[in-house]
This record gives structure tokens, sequence and C-alpha cells, in this order.
């Protein structure tokens, strides 16, 4: 079996969570938890992917403080899909930020989340 990255990200409000990484990003809920040890959560991504993001929610706790550097970066090399996730964001409620590493600005699109975490949408592939 190959080995699976999880991205785990602290959040106020799983809701609003759910808009941004599912109504607007396009990914699916992968799974969901709630009380479990003091934690909610949703586990976002693609089916089949190797890699997810788990969005967790601590009974208690204070809200993130994420820096301008928190970021996950979703390569789409394919121009109409690229532009139909920016499109999906923007639909969703999500305008695009400046991004603190001018290269992500020209590479591709920048939107913060609710709890002020940052996705780019780079329209280009990675390359190893």
């Amino acid at each position: 079996m190959a080995a699976v990255l999880r991205v785990a990200r602290p959040c106020s409000d799983l809701a609003q969570a759910r808009r941004f990484y599912c109504d607007g990003l396009g990914l699916q809920v992968l799974a969901e938890f709630a009380a479990h040890d003091g934690f909610d959560g949703l586990v976002v991504g693609v089916a089949g992917a190797g890699w997810h993001v788990e969005l967790v929610r601590e009974h208690g706790a204070a809200a993130p403080s994420p820096s301008a550097e928190d970021l996950i970066v979703l390569y789409e090399p394919d121009a109409p899909a690229f532009e139909a996730r920016v499109a999906r964001m923007r639909t969703a409620g999500f305008a695009p930020v400046r991004s603190n590493n001018p290269y992500w600005d020209r590479c591709g699109v920048t939107f913060a989340g609710p709890d002020g975490y940052r996705t780019v949408l780079a329209r280009r592939a990675w390359a190893d």
C-alpha cells in the first residue's frame, strides 16, 4: 500500500470550512467525525488520491492563527479546468487575495479560507 499524506488544519467553523473546501475548491468529503476525544472534524480531498486535508475543531480551543505562508497548493495544468476552479471559488463567494510570495501571483491565484489559511490554485503542472 502506498503512503498517504494528511495535512491537518485547525478550524473554528466546520460549516464555513466545508463551503470553502467543497463548494469552492470542489473537494469531496471523505470522512467526518464528531466528539472524538474533544474534536470534531471534516476530511476532504479527492477519492483515491494519495493525500487529503483534515479540518479539526477542538472543543474550547482558541481561534487558529495562520501566517501568510501557511499554504496548500493545488496544481492544475489544464487551463479550462483551472479557470473553472477559480470561477467556482468566486461563485462560492471567495475573492482572490494577494500572495505573500509574488511567485504564486505569477503562476496562479490565492484564496484565503474562513480561518485565514491560504490555498493557491497554480496554473501549471507539478514537476519532480
